[in-house]
């Protein structure tokens, strides 16, 4: 069982940054995918940046730009730096990390409120 966890949430007013953190309880092969979703009150998840097994990055069109994805494989852990967040990026954010098409674990979830 793979346990991921989550930190750097907050309440941050509009043209804010955060950085979220996403740390796994174990060694995970550097060819499987990590990223990170976000579900919104009301709203279907949606993935927001993820580098997959290729090594390459995909954005959200609505956070490119803003946010960037990164990790540090040797301490098996993935960051999301968000900078000029805005209202509508107010959500709950889980990382994941996932093999192909068979998910590998999930974050319980970090809230991220954005003030006007």
């Amino acid at each position: 069982q793979l346990h991921l966890v989550e930190s750097g949430g907050g309440l941050v007013q509009a043209g804010g940054s955060l950085r979220l953190s996403c740390v796994a309880s174990r060694h995970i092969p550097t060819i499987t995918a990590m990223g990170w979703y976000r579900r919104a009150p009301g709203k279907q998840r949606e993935l927001v940046a993820e580098i997959t097994s290729s090594g390459d990055s995909y954005y959200l069109e609505s956070v490119k730009g803003r946010f960037t994805i990164s990790a540090d494989n040797a301490r098996n852990t993935w960051y999301l730096q968000m900078n000029s967040l805005k209202p509508e990026d107010t959500a709950v954010y889980h990382c994941m990390r996932r093999d192909g098409l068979v998910d590998l674990g999930w974050g319980q979830g970090t809230q991220v409120t954005v003030s006007a």
